[in-house]
């Protein structure tokens, strides 16, 4: 009886002791959490743990339901919509357990967020409490929570009472990417399909100046493109404040992503592939002699249509720079 007790005392503690943090791996919407069997566990005992049925667990890890599982087996727990919570309303049965993402060395926040289901940047930041655009390697960040339910699963020791705004935040799909510009009689589903193979830009420090930029997607090019020249954008002062004596300076070819952030007050964007989230690059266009001042988002995508690119910039800075929406030469001016 006493060493009855004593399993039943120990097994949820064991249990808890592989879950002390429920991190996340892969990229959406092969998200998974891993798991090591344990004595007397199967695929349903688990499946009740992570609130998934244990026929999505078997074949996520291309193995047979009817085989059964290995003591000390590694699993992979797919995080799906039935079990892991970015916006909207657990079930009144249900606890939420915050998932975590591990930061790696020089991984940007808006490459993170659009590997989870392309989390809107600003609940990323609100959720782990943020203010910068970049966070170092190391770093435990929520991504979203886990639905448990207490009757059922140990996980449920972990819950937090009060998520951090969670049940009043925006559907993810609804902040998945800022409008891109383009004309007019173009539908909504192109033009976000566009903005997605150009590299659409999310970042909470300037996102609410972008969102109030951003006017119904029926209005006209001539009303957005009629922008203001800003002497090189918004970023000049900081930049001439991040500057240091020893400066790197690039040559070699750009191009242009759609956005609307920068139109109406200079703040232009951009992403290169060595320059930290964050920094301010100075760029120069060799064929008209123009600077603009973009503030670094994340790495340049690594598709194909971006071999061989230094920068991307917003093409509201290659407005001012005299450009359209081509491949251009440029120089670069940036501190590490």
């Amino acid at each position: 009886m006493k060493l009855l007790l004593i399993l039943l005392f120990c097994l949820p503690i064991v249990l808890l002791a592989q879950n002390t943090s429920l991190n996340a791996e892969g990229i959406a919407p092969n998200l998974y959490i891993t798991h090591t069997v344990l004595a007397k566990e199967n695929y349903y005992s688990i499946g009740r743990m992570y609130n998934i049925s244990p026929k999505e667990i078997a074949p996520f890890n291309k193995l047979l339901l009817e085989n059964g599982l290995s003591l000390n087996q590694v699993i992979k727990v797919p995080l799906t919509t039935m079990n892991f919570l970015q916006a909207g309303n657990a079930a009144p049965d249900e606890v939420l357990v915050p998932v975590h993402h591990i930061v790696q060395d020089k991984e940007g926040l808006y490459r993170i967020a659009v590997n989870y289901n392309k989390l809107p940047l600003e609940i990323l930041k609100h959720w782990n409490n943020i203010k910068g655009d970049a966070v170092p390697g190391g770093t435990h960040l929520i991504v979203g929570y886990l639905k448990v339910k207490p009757t059922l699963s140990s996980l449920a020791a972990m819950a937090k009472t009060k998520p951090a705004d969670i049940t009043n935040a925006q559907p993810v799909a609804a902040k998945q990417e800022p409008a891109a510009v383009i004309t007019a009689a173009e539908p909504v589903k192109k033009e976000k399909a566009v903005v997605r193979e150009q590299a659409a830009v999310q970042v909470k420090k300037d996102l609410p100046a972008v969102v109030k930029e951003v006017a119904p997607v029926a209005q006209s090019v001539a009303t957005i493109t009629a922008s203001k020249n800003f002497s090189g954008g918004t970023f000049k002062a900081t930049f001439d404040k991040q500057l240091k004596p020893k400066a790197v300076n690039e040559t070699g070819s750009g191009a242009v992503f759609k956005s609307n952030s920068g139109w109406q007050d200079g703040r232009y964007y951009c992403l290169h592939n060595t320059a930290a989230p964050g920094t301010i690059i100075k760029v120069t266009c060799i064929s008209t002699g123009k600077t603009i001042y973009a503030k670094v988002l994340d790495v340049i995508p690594d598709i194909k249509q971006n071999g061989g690119l230094l920068i991307r910039i917003s093409n509201s800075a290659a407005q001012e720079l005299g450009l359209g929406e081509t491949k251009f030469d440029c120089t670069l001016s940036y501190s590490k």
